[in-house]
């Protein structure tokens, strides 16, 4: 395996998590911001307001974004397999 091929995995891999992980982070972010202006506007100060509501969030993202999710392991996976069937 020559090392360009080495990199090219080690990208695609990367690039995999990141389009895995990016929505559901996105969903958490957007909500804690809300959350933020919310608490900001109202001059209510409770820590804790933030985390049931990003957690409620992020698992309904989760679970809305599986099959998304488990689509790009799949392709990543098989492309891998190509990759490794091919070599010499």
């Amino acid at each position: 395996m020559e090392a360009t091929q080495i990199l090219d995995v080690a990208r695609d891999g990367i690039l995999t998590m990141v389009i895995i992980a990016a929505p559901v982070l996105l969903a958490g972010l957007t909500v804690g911001l809300i959350i933020s202006l919310f608490q900001t506007l109202t001059q209510i100060q409770e820590m804790t307001l933030v985390f049931v509501p990003k957690i409620i969030i992020v698992y309904m993202a989760v679970l809305i974004l599986l099959p998304f999710m488990i689509q790009q392991l799949v392709e990543l996976t098989e492309r891998l397999m190509d990759l490794a069937i091919s070599l010499p």
